[in-house]
């Protein structure tokens, strides 16, 4: 390989290596199926669009799962979305457009691996 080409080609070939994964996003609707609390401090939610549950906050720490696009969820906001949460799935309501981001987001809210750890970003009710 003449010298010129290995300058091109080696650091293209670097620069795909050590990028970091891609953060995903995804928008799903539905109405809260369930919502679940797993030892240590870590909430869930399944909205009927979705497979299966995902985490989504922590009420003991900040959340921040790998490749979240809007910072960290703090305790006290994961209580006030578990509150909210609750109340949709009491009432029967829709939360339209949440916001999903992160590492682990798949690409269609009916494909979530089990134990997937997510950002939520943004709802509306």
């Amino acid at each position: 390989m003449n010298s010129a080409l290995k300058r091109i080609v080696l650091p293209v070939l670097l620069a795909a290596v050590a990028s970091p994964a891609h953060a995903g996003n995804i928008v799903c609707s539905g109405t809260v199926e369930q919502i679940a609390y797993h030892q240590p401090g870590l909430l869930m939610i399944r909205l009927s669009s979705m497979n299966v549950s995902t985490f989504f906050c922590s009420t003991d720490s900040n959340w921040a799962p790998a490749g979240s696009l809007a910072g960290v969820t703090t305790p006290g906001a994961c209580k006030t979305l578990y509150a909210t949460f609750l109340a949709a799935k009491l009432a029967g309501g829709t939360l339209n457009n949440v916001y999903f981001d992160g590492d682990q987001v798949p690409t269609s809210c009916n494909t979530f691996p089990n134990w997937t750890k997510v950002n939520l970003r943004y709802f509306d009710y």
